[in-house]
């Protein structure tokens, strides 16, 4: 899934991200930042996650521009030349 961190409180760890697809909240997972290149978040930063069992946000990561549905780029991640 994909999403915007919403909150994040790095002396905790504790935060909250809203997911693209339909605006859903979700918390942050305790382990949410586990093996991350991340050692913080900010507000408003891309997000690229999973869920646990519990319905928390994990598994924080970078999109790659395809992950990210960013307009301009192919499948495999390459801009797209503007020919306009």
């Amino acid at each position: 899934m994909q999403g915007v961190i919403k909150s994040y409180d790095p002396g905790s760890g504790q935060g909250t991200l809203v997911a693209d697809t339909d605006l859903s909240e979700y918390d942050l997972a305790g382990n949410a930042l586990v093996g991350s290149l991340f050692r913080m978040l900010r507000q408003g930063q891309r997000v690229v996650f999973d869920l646990d069992g519990a319905g928390r946000a994990t598994h924080l990561r970078l999109g790659s521009e395809v992950d990210m549905g960013t307009p301009g780029f192919d499948a495999e991640g390459t801009a797209i030349p503007d020919t306009g």
